[in-house]
Order: structure tokens, then C-alpha cells, then sequence
């Protein structure tokens, strides 16, 4: 069985291929989302604790949380359902799934570091695989930086570099921030709502010429009515 193996603190993940089967019995009738002691793994492993994540079998069938047996089913999935994607709006199909509870059917499963362990784990704990994209959200970067409401918050945007062409200056390209309030963003602000109070005020207007129209043909109404 392998495992896939990550460690959220550094953002990495390592795939180890473990031949022993007696080691990996510790994950057997185990659940998605339970907490195992990986002392039984080996010396390195002591003192880590992962979380059972999830897993595919050996014909490529992933594990789904909440099916509480360790055999396939097939079940009718629609949008929203993990395991699913929908190719067309409103569309429902019945897929094959494994239940949660891990046995020694599974190729592959996937776990992640709770507790580190007194071992470092070359390319997993040792490592820090940085994040390709920062915060886009104007609230977000000011959160990020610790800026105040009057900092410039398009000079702390996270850019990334282009692959650098011969002969040409190196490029960035950084992400469009939402949510940034400027003085285009106030002005239109501003001119809809001074159209909102026209549309009002026009209304109003309108509403008493009708209010007006429809006295002066009552009035004349009872007029006609009294010379008959």
C-alpha cells in the first residue's frame, strides 16, 4: 500500500510506498477523519499522528465519508455530493464508491500530519513549498500586511514572475484586487445613488399629476352628472 502522506505546516507531501503489510495494518477498520499513531510504521515515524483523509482502491474507486462499510457501492450522485462533478445543470448519475473504513483492498491512501513526530522526514517536514497565489481581497491583504484603512493596498499585491524571455525584461503578473474601494468606485457610488433619488423624486411628481388628473375628471364627472 502507499501512502500519501501531508504535512500542512510546510504546504508538502510525500508518497511512500510501504511493502511490509503488517505495518499498515494500524489503518485497518479505521474510518475517514479518525487520528492513528504511526509508531508501528517504523522508527522515523515515531511520534507522528496522522488523520485519515481519504483513498482509492486498487481499481481506482475513491473512499466517500459516511458510507460505513469497507465494500463498494454505487450510489446516485447530483451537485454538491463529493466524487461527482456534474458535466450538465441538474444532472444526476449513480457512481461506483468505496465506504470509509480502510482494508487491505486500498492502493493508495491518503493521510495528514496532525502531530510531528522527534524525527525530521526528508522532503516532507524539512521542506516549505511557499504558495503560488496570495490574497486577492482587498480586506485580505490588509490583514496580511497590517495595514490601516488609508494604506495603498495595490502595493502590497503578491505578483508572480513570468517565465523570462531572451532579450526581454522580466514580467509579473499579479491578480486583480476585489473589493478595493477608490475614488472611481466612490463616484459611481455616488452618481447611482443620485439617479435612485431622481427616479424618487420623479415618481413623487408623477404620482401627484395622476393624483391631480384624477380629481379634475371626478370633478368633472359630477358636474355633467348634475346638468343631466
Amino acid at each position: 500500500m502507499k501512502l500519501n502522506i501531508s504535512y500542512p505546516a510546510t504546504g508538502a507531501q510525500k508518497l511512500v510506498d510501504i511493502e511490509d503489510e503488517r505495518k499498515v495494518r494500524i489503518f485497518y477498520e479505521k474510518r475517514m477523519g479518525a487520528e492513528v499513531e504511526a509508531d508501528g510504521l517504523g522508527d522515523e515515524w515515531k511520534g507522528y499522528v496522522f488523520r485519515i483523509a481519504g483513498g482509492n482502491d486498487k481499481q481506482g474507486f475513491p473512499m466517500k465519508q459516511g458510507i460505513l462499510t469497507t465494500g463498494r457501492v454505487r450510489l446516485l450522485f447530483s451537485k454538491g455530493h463529493s466524487c461527482f462533478r456534474e458535466r450538465r445543470t441538474g444532472e444526476r448519475r449513480r457512481k461506483s464508491v468505496r465506504g470509509c473504513i480502510v482494508d487491505a483492498n486500498l492502493s493508495v491512501l491518503a493521510v495528514v500530519v496532525v502531530k510531528k513526530g522527534e524525527q525530521e522526514i526528508p522532503g516532507l517536514t524539512d521542506v516549505t513549498v511557499p504558495k503560488r497565489l496570495g490574497p486577492k481581497r482587498a480586506s485580505k491583504i490588509r490583514k496580511l500586511f497590517n495595514l490601516a484603512k488609508e494604506d495603498d493596498v495595490r502595493q502590497y499585491v503578491i505578483k508572480r514572475p513570468l517565465p523570462k524571455k531572451e532579450g526581454k525584461k522580466q514580467r509579473f503578473r499579479s491578480p486583480k484586487i476585489q473589493r478595493l474601494v477608490t475614488p472611481v468606485v466612490l463616484q459611481r457610488k455616488r452618481h447611482r445613488m443620485a439617479l435612485k433619488k431622481k427616479r424618487v423624486v420623479n415618481r413623487r411628481e408623477q404620482a401627484a399629476e395622476y393624483a391631480r388628473l384624477l380629481a379634475l375628471r371626478t370633478k368633472e364627472a359630477k358636474v355633467s352628472e348634475r346638468k343631466r
